[in-house]
């Protein structure tokens, strides 16, 4: 299958793969990596990485939103083959090394087999290498100083916990770009409705805290938004925030 590589401004790649996104940030001959997709998207993470004229060899760190199976696939094979560092939020850290696991149960998953899409959605996670573990054996948290990583692109780091305890978006100001994650997406194989919104309830550790991130994400100044499931958006993020709080009422 192509790997769809969208160019959504200089430098800045939006790749979709197997039902999850990951960006690709290019400054000169560097790249940085946010997220990797699933296990099963690794021919495509790399088809990508050659697609903006890249390689793994030039990937100066891989940053994850988070550590759910479906954004984490090739982070430790990155890491162990190609000596890629993996940063992500402290909190997090933990979570990438799987002391622990904040990601949908199977059980919950079955409970909501009957729901349209759920089950298609669930037999690509199969298929996709989703249930397995591929935990990042030596991930790094991001450095103390807090602005712009010293990475191409310059992302900054935003926590939004909620989707998980440390998950993170990455907000490019002088773009105007803002890389969500979970944190507020666009679409999704089981979601009743098309563009901003909230995952469904059941992928998020505290739903609680992931509807309060979205007053984080508002406060960001940005017009694009890179989500970690469906199309990008464009349209202030402020507004994209506010229709997915009415969504999830």
């Amino acid at each position: 299958m192509r790997t769809d590589v969208r160019q959504v401004a200089d430098g800045t790649y939006l790749v979709h793969g197997g039902h999850t996104n990951w960006v690709i940030l290019t400054e000169g001959d560097a790249v940085t990596l946010i997220d990797t997709g699933y296990p099963g998207d690794r021919r495509r993470l790399l088809d990508s990485l050659a697609a903006v004229g890249g390689s793994p060899n030039a990937v100066t760190a891989v940053l994850l939103t988070h550590a759910h199976n479906d954004h984490i696939g090739s982070a430790e094979h990155l890491r162990t083959e190609y000596g890629i560092p993996v940063q992500l939020h402290p909190a997090e850290v933990p979570h990438a090394r799987r002391e622990f696991l904040q990601q949908v149960a199977v059980g919950t998953v079955l409970r909501n087999a009957w729901r349209p899409g759920v089950l298609p959605w669930a037999l690509h996670v199969l298929r996709a290498g989703g249930t397995e573990q591929h935990p990042v054996t030596v991930p790094e948290p991001f450095p103390a100083a807090t602005g712009a990583l010293d990475l191409p692109g310059r992302p900054v780091p935003v926590h939004t916990p909620g989707h998980t305890d440390g998950h993170t978006v990455f907000h490019l100001p002088e773009a105007g770009i803002l890389v969500s994650g979970d944190a507020l997406v666009s679409g999704h194989a089981t979601a009743r409705v098309r563009g901003p919104q909230l995952l469904p309830g059941m992928f998020h550790h505290e739903r609680a805290r992931a509807l309060a991130s979205l007053d984080v994400i508002a406060s960001l100044a940005a017009d694009t938004l890179l989500p970690g499931h469906g199309p990008v958006h464009r349209g202030p993020v402020r507004e994209a925030a506010q229709r997915a709080r009415e969504h999830a009422v």
